[in-house]
């Protein structure tokens, strides 16, 4: 096989290349998704973000705009990062080694988000704690995707794909689960602890779950023909890499973009659907975290099913069918935002059938793209894209809120929430229908 330099992309595809695997294998990888998906469900979601923005820690408005703005500075420090960070593991072949260290991080900062007692004295420590913890997650999500050419071939990566974000979704329900019964719903545990006892059982998740993975994985050998370079020079070598893609792999470079709007999207729907379940459609704390469980449920076994249908029809028709689904029952849930509970809880069912697929089959369309020997770097650039639009999402849901508030003159107009996360879902369609099947992209 010819080596390339650093401004030239291989023809062979990492999953060209990629030996068949065992089906123990594809499971151990997995785990990585099952066991760290506490963090997302539970810290980010619904418990410990909650937790951080309660009244125990001030006034809601500043909790909540505190909350934004360290989102928003961990999103630009990904942004910056993540494909420079995947060059240099492509490079020195160290994916594994960086993945399993950011995991163990990722599972202490969990565990000692025990530390933050409810005092407005902890909400910054608590912030800058959450702040890193999407960092690193952020950081190791890339190279655990830039892994999947270890257990996966161009006849399975949808399946592969959909197995692992689904297992991610039963992985973080079931934890949530767990918690709710132990620690919260009892209601017996003072000063915080209910949450903070909950934060321990997710960093020992993850630390214990995700050992199959680490058993299984092996780092590839350092690339001979790409020498170790410093940081200015890594940015200098992905923006000929942008360049390279925009000149001879425009469909590629399409796709990144049309992606990066309909993950936001994608985002935006478990952000928002929550907060929509509870202040339109009557729902209690506890009923969401019960919707919760349920949603994860729908969403991790389509996304697993789904995945078949990805190695079938292609994962840009899965795209496809997902984005308009979702943006006919998001209009549903608009036009019937009076219906009750029984109603979100039929048409939010419905949306978490396709949330999954999407996400699923727009890792698979990338991962069939990547040539040998880049799955860190363009893994990297596809969470840096993914980063780029993170606020259209929920700029478009205020928005939406305030655009209702004019035209119906109603003082709680939250429903019309959802129709700005249909635009953005919708635009993503739209784009996506500009964007060739991936085995019409040519050769990089």
């Amino acid at each position: 096989m010819s080596t390339t330099s650093e401004n030239e992309l291989a023809t062979v595809t990492a999953l060209e290349a990629a030996p068949p695997s065992s089906p123990r294998s594809i499971l151990a990888w997995a785990m990585w998704d099952w066991g760290t998906q506490p963090f997302n469900t539970v810290i980010t979601t619904f418990v410990f973000a909650v937790y951080l923005t309660s009244s125990s820690f001030g006034e809601t408005n500043h909790t909540s705009q505190s909350l934004s703005l360290s989102t928003a500075l961990a999103g630009i420090v990904v942004a910056l990062l993540a494909p420079v960070l995947g060059q240099s593991a492509d490079r020195n072949g160290r994916s594994v080694f960086h993945l399993r260290w950011q995991t163990w991080l990722l599972a202490a900062i969990s565990a000692a988000l025990f530390f933050i007692a409810p005092s407005p004295e902890f909400l910054w420590p608590g912030l800058i704690m959450l702040g890193v913890g999407s960092i690193i997650s952020e950081l190791a999500g890339v190279n655990y995707n830039s892994t999947i050419d270890q257990v996966a071939t161009t006849r399975n990566i949808g399946r592969v794909s959909g197995l692992g974000w689904g297992m991610g979704y039963l992985g973080g329900i079931l934890v949530l689960l767990l918690i709710y019964f132990v620690f919260i719903a009892p209601g017996n545990l003072d000063n915080g602890l209910d949450i903070r006892y909950s934060m321990i059982v997710c960093g020992v998740w993850t630390l214990v779950f995700t050992i199959p993975t680490f058993l299984m994985l092996r780092d590839k050998p350092a690339q001979a023909n790409r020498p170790k370079v410093g940081i200015v020079e890594s940015y200098q070598l992905l923006g000929g890499t942008i360049a390279r893609l925009w000149r001879e792999r425009r469909q590629t470079f399409w796709f990144l973009l049309a992606s990066a709007l309909f993950r936001d999207g994608l985002a935006g729907v478990f952000a928002f659907g929550a907060v929509i379940a509870a202040g339109t459609f009557g729902f209690s704390a506890g009923d969401v975290i019960i919707f919760g469980a349920a949603a994860n449920i729908v969403a991790g076994l389509s996304t697993i099913a789904f995945g078949l249908l990805d190695d079938w029809v292609g994962p840009r028709r899965v795209i496809l069918v997902s984005l308009a689904s979702l943006s006919l029952l998001g209009l549903g849930i608009f036009f019937l935002h009076d219906g009750g509970t029984t109603t979100f809880w039929v048409l939010g069912l419905a949306m978490c059938l396709f949330v999954g697929p999407a996400q699923s089959a727009s890792r698979s369309f990338l991962a069939r793209l990547i040539p040998e020997g880049r799955t860190g770097e363009l893994f990297g650039l596809y969470a840096t894209t993914g980063r780029v639009v993170s606020f259209l999402s929920p700029a478009m849901f205020g928005l939406a809120i305030g655009l209702g508030a004019l035209v119906t003159g109603q003082s709680n107009t939250q429903y019309w929430g959802i129709l700005g996360i249909v635009v953005v879902l919708f635009a993503g369609w739209i784009a996506m229908m500009f964007v060739k099947e991936h085995d019409e992209h040519g050769s990089m």
